[in-house]
């Protein structure tokens, strides 16, 4: 005879009756116990501990829907037996019951640039707050390599994937995702085709914001150092050029800066910036990577930022806030953005009946004033204009 004595009545009065005769047939032992027994945790071990049928656990580990709610406290000892016994679900083995693998593929434009970084991580925390984790991909340069990313992405059985950045350089990748039926979300698309349902940034409300505050404060030789991306995305460049073009006329000969997105570029931009005849009062940049470097530049060159030189970065790294003098730069909405992308992402995995048709959703950046803007030295602004590049 089966004892029913220590499950809450309340759980017992909301089971089925399928529910009770798995439950009448499942042996409850101590965690203790189960803990030493099982060298993999199963549902039907989560069932022991939680005191509940295995169907309950299935029900509420898949997060299936049933026709009589489960109550929360049932669903909380579940959850927390499943945690306290190690219990991982295996990924090959719900995508051949059609369940969901809780795993999202993250496609990487670039490693090695210290903002996807930060994005990887803020991606990271996201998708495990809502129980997910992820598999990462890393698109490299070479062109062949789309189809064989693609496959590991499949092989993992995600349940849905998000690009992360420009992507246009790799066209059999790209091909490959469009006809997935594995539903994707791209972030950071730069100039891209929009093909996919889109999160991204407003590049031009940054440049414009960044500009704004440097003609404030006092200055007209502004220049822009361009760190190039990959997917030629040279949306910063031309959002500088049009504004600067719309204010003063043109943008003054020499004072646009293309460089490898690097330290690098940044120092090498600055150096043949001073070795122009008039030299920038302010340096405005497309990443904050390249500031560092037009810092490190003033730095040897002698010359003291802000008072002879004004910078502004833009995406405000972990890094912008601990440079000397601390980074002027524009804030990237990374938590907005990835939040965004993962909600997406998830909706569509769950509901295959949600539109999946191409649409951006923008976030604008916020501009983060520090020490490295100031005021332009007495003397050091004037009304001539060199001659221009027309735009």
């Amino acid at each position: 005879m089966t004892s029913y004595a220590r499950i809450p009545s309340a759980t017992l009065a909301w089971m089925t009756s399928e529910e009770k005769r798995d439950l009448a047939t499942t042996r409850r032992e101590p965690p203790e116990k189960m803990r030493q027994s099982a060298v993999v945790p199963t549902m039907r071990d989560i069932a022991r501990v939680a005191g509940v049928s295995q169907s309950t656990v299935s029900r509420v580990l898949n997060d299936a829907p049933t026709r009589v709610p489960i109550a929360a406290d049932t669903r909380e000892r579940v959850m927390v037996a499943a945690r306290n016994l190690g219990y991982r679900p295996n990924p090959h083995a719900r995508s051949l019951r059609g369940a969901s693998t809780m795993l999202i593929g993250a496609v990487v434009r670039d490693f090695s640039d210290p903002f996807f970084a930060t994005v990887i991580e803020a991606l990271a925390v996201q998708a495990m707050a809502r129980g997910y984790n992820i598999v990462l991909g890393h698109a490299h340069g070479r062109v062949d390599e789309g189809i064989a990313l693609t496959s590991v992405l499949e092989t993992r059985h995600t349940d849905a994937i998000v690009m992360l950045g420009d992507m246009q350089d790799q066209p059999r990748l790209l091909d490959d995702l469009r006809h997935s039926a594995v539903p994707v979300v791209a972030t950071w698309q730069g100039t891209s085709p929009l093909e996919f349902p889109t999160v991204d940034v407003d590049e031009r409300a940054g440049i414009i914001a960044g500009l704004e505050h440097l003609i404030g404060l006092g200055h007209d030789r502004i220049a822009f150092v361009s760190g190039r991306l990959p997917g030629d995305n040279w949306q910063r460049q031309d959002a500088f050029t049009e504004f600067m073009s719309a204010r003063f006329g043109g943008v003054r000969e020499g004072y646009v800066q293309s460089v490898d997105n690097s330290l690098a570029g940044g120092e090498a931009a600055l150096r043949a910036l001073f070795d122009l005849d008039e030299a920038p009062t302010a340096v405005m940049t497309s990443t904050d990577l390249v500031a560092v470097g037009v810092l490190h530049a003033a730095y040897n060159l002698g010359r003291t930022v802000p008072d002879e030189l004004s910078v502004v970065g833009f995406d405000d790294l972990l890094l912008a806030a601990h440079t000397v003098p601390a980074l002027t730069t524009l804030r990237m909405p990374i938590a907005e953005i990835v939040n965004e992308s993962v909600e997406l992402a998830i909706g569509f995995a769950r509901d295959p009946g949600l539109s999946r048709e191409p649409r951006v959703t923008v976030f604008k950046p916020t501009l983060v004033v520090r020490q490295s803007t100031g005021r332009p030295a007495a003397g050091k602004t004037t009304t001539t204009r060199r001659k221009r590049v027309p735009v």
